[in-house]
């Protein structure tokens, strides 16, 4: 079945152990295309399984959450000047994250995600998404 709803597929992306920090950042821009074309192919009561069912704006989001997240850990050890880009990041925690404060979206985002601390906020040790809105 192309679209489990109840569990994960039985398989895993692995990184070859031989690949460069360049290699590795260079997969970044393939992965961050998926979620977008993803949702784009289905059609709207389509839902995904990502630790529950997703709807197609709620899979997007995710993968942008995963995506940025991800790769400003990579580039924190690489290239410590990068930043997620803000209007990616602006949409996201107002979509996933009901309780995510106002503010910039960058820091909101890595708040959310449990990699940063806000003004008056203790970073997160855990979290959960909003990825598909009652119907």
């Amino acid at each position: 079945m192309a679209r489990p709803e109840t569990r994960y597929l039985p398989f895993d992306l692995t990184v070859r152990p031989d690949a460069d920090p360049a290699e590795v950042l260079a997969t970044a821009p393939a992965c961050g295309e998926l979620p977008a074309l993803a949702p784009a192919a289905a059609g709207p009561d389509v839902r995904a399984w990502h630790r529950g069912p997703a709807d197609r704006a709620g899979f997007a989001a995710m993968g942008v959450a995963e995506t940025l997240p991800h790769t400003h850990d990579v580039t924190t050890g690489l290239a410590p000047d990068w930043t997620p880009p803000p209007a990616l990041c602006a949409a996201v925690p107002a979509r996933l994250f009901p309780d995510a404060p106002a503010g910039d979206p960058v820091p909101v985002l890595l708040r959310c995600t449990g990699r940063g601390e806000l003004p008056g906020r203790p970073r997160r040790g855990s979290w959960s998404r909003r990825a598909a809105l009652a119907e």
